[in-house]
């Protein structure tokens, strides 16, 4: 009999889960890691392939079939490939993506294709390279263009790129960003700066409302796509002149916590119920065994009517989230 979706007290259902591999990162963005990635924990404590097959079987079994995988940075595991392989081996699982800084993607592409990857996120926080390195802390952004094209060309038709937002950083990227989607067959989405344990200064500074961005395109003849099942935050839009599409992740837009359908889980197996929420749930205890399947699946459900119903960000409160880094965004 097939499982009903996960639902929580609101009528939210969940189909989408986001699974942090690491919080390592090599690079050293402004807006999450502006000192570079702090080892804080031995590395042993990560999550290993068959605790994550154990973990994604429940999820699949409560109605997930969507999986993003998340860091830090996913591609410095050097178990991916394999892990991908395993995850795509569960009953229910049918689609697995990757968010990803492009840094590895060239000679990665293929492998993860051939593991089974059904699409890529690649941030892309600058189209100009000497931009690209004051905000992510590192040159590369010819290696990670390069990576796009390589994407393309094996095979993914899903390929997206991220950019953060920041006024008076790369705001005036717009119209490059643009020129690439309409000759690209990828979504460009812009994610507006989002309040941090330790950004506020950035905030202050560089915090960029996307609206104003989303009106330009609606007069200009684009228009709101459907939004896919299962589908993330964002908004994206459609030209017919244009081979791609453009996204907005407004977080401090009206209403954007109402369609929540998405849970987390970091590298150490805890249940992140609202990315900027206080608490988590630890479900290490029950991922070294099929045997606890029942007892981790009631665990997931009970933790879920918990879930609040959206942040509290234009309060000011960010929960628990001192560096995204930590839990993939």
């Amino acid at each position: 009999m097939a499982q009903k979706p996960l639902r929580d007290v609101y009528g939210r259902s969940f189909q989408y889960l986001r699974l942090s591999l690491t919080d390592a990162c090599n690079f050293q963005c402004v807006y999450c890691l502006p000192n570079g990635y702090q080892k804080n924990h031995n590395s042993n404590s990560l999550l290993n392939p068959d605790e994550i097959v154990n973990l994604i079987t429940a999820f699949a079994s409560l109605g997930v079939w969507k999986i993003r995988l998340t860091g830090g940075e996913p591609t410095l595991r050097r178990d991916l490939f394999g892990i991908v392989e395993k995850m795509n081996s569960v009953p229910g699982v049918r689609k697995i993506t990757l968010t990803t800084n492009g840094y590895r993607l060239k000679h990665q592409a293929r492998s993860l294709s051939d593991a089974g990857l059904s699409g890529i996120n690649v941030s892309v926080d600058s189209l100009d390279s000497k931009r690209f390195e004051e905000i992510t802390g590192r040159g590369g952004l010819k290696e990670v263009l390069e990576g796009i094209d390589v994407a393309l060309k094996v095979g993914f038709r899903e390929v997206k790129l991220n950019a953060v937002l920041l006024k008076g950083m790369n705001d005036s990227e717009f119209g490059q960003y643009l020129e690439y989607a309409r000759s690209n067959p990828v979504t460009v989405r812009f994610i507006e700066l989002m309040r941090t344990g330790h950004n506020e200064k950035l905030f202050n500074t560089h915090h960029h409302s996307t609206e104003s961005l989303r009106q330009f395109l609606l007069e200009r003849g684009w228009e709101i796509k459907a939004p896919e099942a299962a589908g993330g935050p964002a908004v994206e839009l459609v030209h017919p002149m244009y081979r791609g599409k453009i996204g907005f992740i407004s977080p401090y837009g009206r209403g954007f916590c109402e369609s929540c359908n998405r849970l987390r889980v970091s590298a150490q197996g805890k249940l992140r119920l609202c990315l900027f929420g206080d608490g988590e749930v630890s479900l290490r205890r029950l991922l070294q065994s099929q045997q606890d399947q029942d007892e981790l699946k009631e665990l997931i459900c009970t933790s879920l009517q918990i879930k609040p119903m959206g942040h509290r960000l234009h309060e000011n409160i960010y929960g628990m989230t001192e560096s995204l880094s930590s839990i993939g965004g």
